[in-house]
């Protein structure tokens, strides 16, 4: 699986169930990386989309204790394990961050969009700069935010397990 994500310096993903920036570039990067592949997503996430509806041209695999039912255009799983067995290789995690924390040990890959900018957050991300289980691969950039923020897409890989 490959985790997908926009982070702030300190690895923030969102405030207030919301994204940090909108940022044209990397949503038009986002739809290019995942469309036509599985992503995988948790029950806030799905409900911070335009009406909350899944996105369209993607199998949503939505991973939630709560949800009464998955909306049409969505599947629906209680737990890591059903999920886990439903999911391709090539599904993306999209979030938001209870979602990242229980499937990041099952990717090999992680898609960062790494904004240098301090920025208010209460949902974060993992640093995988600081995690051993972590490389950065690749990193292409910088470019600007409409904000004026300079940002990298970086490609980090999982690491040889022993």
């Amino acid at each position: 699986m490959i985790a997908i994500v926009a982070v702030e310096r300190g690895w923030g993903i969102g405030l207030d169930g919301g994204l940090l920036l909108r940022n044209p570039l990397d949503m038009r990067r986002f739809k290019e990386r995942t469309m036509g592949h599985p992503v995988i997503l948790g029950r806030r996430t799905l409900e911070s989309f335009p009406g909350g509806k899944p996105l369209p041209g993607r199998d949503n695999l939505v991973l939630s204790r709560t949800l009464e039912a998955a909306p049409a255009g969505a599947r629906l799983f209680r737990d890591v394990d059903s999920l886990l067995a439903a999911a391709a290789a090539d599904s993306f995690v999209i979030g938001g961050g209870e979602v990242y924390r229980q499937l990041l040990p099952y990717c090999d890959e992680a898609q960062v969009t790494y904004v240098d900018a301090a920025l208010p957050a209460d949902t974060f991300f993992p640093d995988l700069d600081a995690h051993p289980d972590w490389a950065l691969t690749e990193a292409e950039g910088p470019y600007e935010t409409p904000e004026g923020h300079p940002f990298w897409f970086r490609l980090y890989r999982r690491r040889e397990r022993p």
